[in-house]
């Protein structure tokens, strides 16, 4: 015990007949009582008081010499916490707010202000996670890197030689380039906020001179061939995608699973065809069928469950071509479900599909088809690539899939044969140009 250390008195308390040891010292003006432990007394028969029990001491109680150790311990570690606890309050006061409160108020902004989809939360939720944060998926816990190396720290005194350290330290841990920066991505957004004259006035955003991460350049994009697509639809309407040696289940739960793959094997067709994202599909109601104008009309997208706006925040007007029309016209003759507000495609009880759910259904689909196993959010591009080998324009594309910029879209001419392009530059070279077209030397 340091010599600056106050010195506890021993006292004898009673609760419920038993005694039990309690320290009480002085420290910083304040009267401190901390329980040591149960005591190895018994009363005294010659009067109110007690004695040392006879015998030798139980495990787990204190005679009067453990007790002044045990009482020693206490008012050491109650100093060194104190002591902790001021020097971090110094800084605080010194430097300001720390990270962990500038994050907080962070995702409180985004959530509460700015209106930030349900997913873009989560995401950002998982990167300023605390260690040991349970899942809500699944029996893993978050890791927290972030919060581990910086939670605690004053925010103004973050360097970017520490920021840089957390990254180094996420990457060895085998995350892609593409997840470093996304780490990297949401700090600078803290950061961001805290420098803002209304938040924290935080002098500096260090996160500006940590290194990107060089991701892998996006190859060509992937698509189905429309006999694909009806592969893998086929499958899930006769329920290849099932385990059929350990499906046992009652009638009317057998129809409720056939009722389920038709409708997978729709949503499929009509992701192809119409080139909606999954949370669109999942969002779309039969008030946004209009089969006689030919149109889907885009307006809202399903986030981890939560219905909200489209990934661009605007409304867009999709044509409708055969092949999707047909798909919801099947599911137009269903029995329940039908009515303007309901969900074009929905659960058992009328909700919203898992998102998750579907995906692995999907998934195991492709294998029962035998066909390549691409993304569900292929279906999308498989849309859009289509129609850019079918000589589609790119703006005609833009508009249809939703896109904020025309280079987005542009992705996909790469599925225009390069024959009928070749043509397009043979005849743009053939004789019969303009003869009074001078070169300069």
């Amino acid at each position: 015990m340091s010599a600056s250390n106050p010195t506890a008195s021993i006292i004898v308390r009673e609760h419920h007949g038993q005694p039990f040891y309690e320290a009480k010292f002085r420290h910083g003006g304040r009267q401190i009582k901390r329980r040591i432990g149960p005591a190895w007394l018994e009363r005294d028969p010659d009067g109110d008081g007690w004695r040392r029990h006879r015998g030798r001491v139980a495990e787990g109680a204190y005679d009067e010499r453990a007790a002044h150790v045990a009482a020693a311990q206490l008012v050491s570690e109650y100093v060194a916490e104190a002591a902790d606890l001021e020097r971090a309050e110094r800084e605080r006061r010194t430097w300001g707010v720390t990270f962990r409160e500038v994050a907080r108020a962070y995702l409180r902004w985004l959530e509460e202000i700015r209106g930030a989809k349900p997913s873009t939360l989560t995401g950002h939720r998982s990167v300023l996670a605390e260690p040991g944060t349970p899942y809500k998926r699944g029996k893993g816990v978050a890791l927290g890197h972030v919060m581990a190396a910086l939670g605690d720290r004053p925010a103004a005194k973050i360097t970017t030689r520490e920021i840089e350290a957390v990254l180094t330290t996420i990457s060895e841990t085998g995350a892609s380039p593409r997840t470093v920066n996304k780490h990297r991505n949401v700090i600078a957004a803290v950061f961001g906020y805290g420098c803002k004259p209304s938040t924290y006035d935080l002098p500096t955003n260090p996160t500006k001179g940590a290194d990107k991460r060089r991701e892998p350049h996006p190859g060509a994009l992937v698509f189905y061939s429309p006999e694909e697509v009806e592969a893998i639809a086929r499958a899930l309407a006769d329920g290849r995608h099932r385990d059929r040696s350990t499906l046992s289940v009652s009638e009317q739960e057998r129809e409720a699973l056939q009722a389920e793959d038709r409708q997978d094997a729709e949503i499929v067709r009509v992701a192809a065809y119409a080139g909606l994202r999954q949370g669109e599909l999942l969002a779309l109601r039969w008030h946004d069928v209009d089969f006689a104008g030919s149109a889907l009309t885009i307006a809202r997208a399903m986030s981890t469950g939560v219905e909200s706006s489209t990934k661009s925040g605007l409304v867009r007007r999709v044509p409708l071509a055969d092949q999707a029309a047909a798909a919801l016209d099947r599911m137009s003759r269903r029995e329940h479900f039908t009515t303007p507000s309901d969900l074009v495609f929905y659960n058992v009880l009328g909700r919203p599909l898992d998102d998750s759910a579907l995906r692995r259904r999907y998934r195991r689909a492709q294998a029962a088809a035998g066909v390549r196993p691409l993304r569900f959010h292929d279906l999308r591009h498989t849309f859009g690539s289509l129609l850019a080998m079918r000589g589609v324009d790119v703006v005609t594309i833009q508009k249809a899939m939703g896109h904020s910029t025309l280079a987005t879209t542009s992705r996909y001419l790469h599925a225009r044969p390069a024959a009928e392009q070749a043509q397009a530059f043979t005849a743009a070279f053939a004789a019969g140009a303009p003869e009074d077209v001078s070169v300069a030397a």
